[in-house]
């Protein structure tokens, strides 16, 4: 099984774009910083990944503002046939804004 549950502030987001079929695509890049337990001890994890979302999610986060922190769901997949970079394809994502409320997109 693939799948990826992430939280994770957005640093960049590019502009939306369509893809030669005709589909939104809508690239950022995301930061996750958190504590983890590994083999009893507990680990700080702080990096960058590649996302992409495609279709009405692409629609949905296109107006997300840079340090918004999102609760996602996906799965990883190579950036193109071959390649062994990864990027997270977005399927599900929660965002929450300064003094409103969650919108699951």
């Amino acid at each position: 099984m693939n799948r990826v549950l992430l939280t994770a502030s957005v640093v960049e987001l590019q502009p939306l774009r369509y893809t030669p079929a005709g589909v939104a695509a809508l690239e950022l890049t995301l930061e996750h910083e958190s504590e983890v337990q590994e083999a009893g001890q507990a680990r700080r994890v702080n990096f960058q990944a590649r996302a992409i979302a495609l279709g009405d999610t692409a629609h949905l986060l296109v107006d997300t503002p840079l340090g918004a922190r999102l609760e996602l769901e996906g799965f990883l997949a190579a950036t193109r046939k071959g390649s062994g970079r990864l990027v997270l394809h977005i399927q599900k994502a929660k965002r929450s804004f300064s003094g409103s409320g969650n919108t699951v997109v």
